[in-house]
């Protein structure tokens, strides 16, 4: 059966933030089991929104439509309009997630959202900065991990400027990559190593010429 992982789009979201996760997640040649995950967005209605590098979307479902029970994850990009609490539904579909244990991972901005939600308070998260949360007025700034992604239970946290760390994150709590080929997949897109690319090219010769 497929799975399915919700992005979550709204007017200037961050495009680049979810990009390394979502088309991963897409690309079924090294994952365990091929053609079993695919990706769709949601948004607050199923108007087009428009994102922060111009990217005209239109979603697949409205936010109402969507039920933690038909999602593998909630994908939460940054945007211009978290900190104004604009996207404050979106926060708490993320609290709906949660509660029915369906990992939600976050972002920059988005992280910001679910801090005012309250959603990070008790438990191990990052952000852009430990002063970036603060503004927001939350409780939880002692669960603050200077880390690029931190993962705790089913929430993922990870900083704006590393949406590769946020992709890992997201790859290994779904688990869609066996071990040894998420940290080739790392070295390659994380490390600008070559030696992950000739591993990933290895797996997926070899996972072709066994479905020849």
């Amino acid at each position: 059966m497929t799975k399915t992982v919700h992005l979550a789009v709204y007017d200037t979201f961050s495009d680049w933030e979810p990009g390394f996760a979502t088309a991963h997640i897409n690309r079924p040649l090294w994952h365990r089991e091929p053609g079993e995950w695919q990706v769709r967005t949601v948004g607050a209605t199923k108007d087009s929104v428009v994102s922060m590098g111009g990217m005209r979307v239109t979603p697949d479902l409205a936010l109402d439509e969507l039920s933690p029970a038909d999602s593998a994850m909630l994908i939460l990009p940054g945007s211009a309009t978290w900190e104004s609490g604009e996207l404050n539904a979106f926060a708490e579909k993320a609290r709906a997630f949660l509660a029915a244990g369906v990992p939600v991972a976050a972002i920059c901005g988005a992280t910001f959202g679910l801090a005012s939600a309250g959603l990070l308070d008790g438990r191990k998260h990052t952000s852009n900065a430990a002063e970036y949360l603060a503004m927001s007025g939350y409780s939880g700034g002692a669960g603050f991990v200077y880390e690029p992604a931190v993962t705790d239970g089913d929430l993922i946290t990870a900083s704006g400027t590393l949406p590769v760390d946020f992709a890992r994150a997201i790859l290994g709590r779904l688990d869609i990559f066996e071990p040894h080929i998420l940290e080739a997949w790392y070295l390659l897109y994380g490390k600008n190593d070559p030696a992950g690319f000739f591993a990933l090219a290895e797996y997926g010769e070899s996972r072709a010429a066994a479905t020849a």
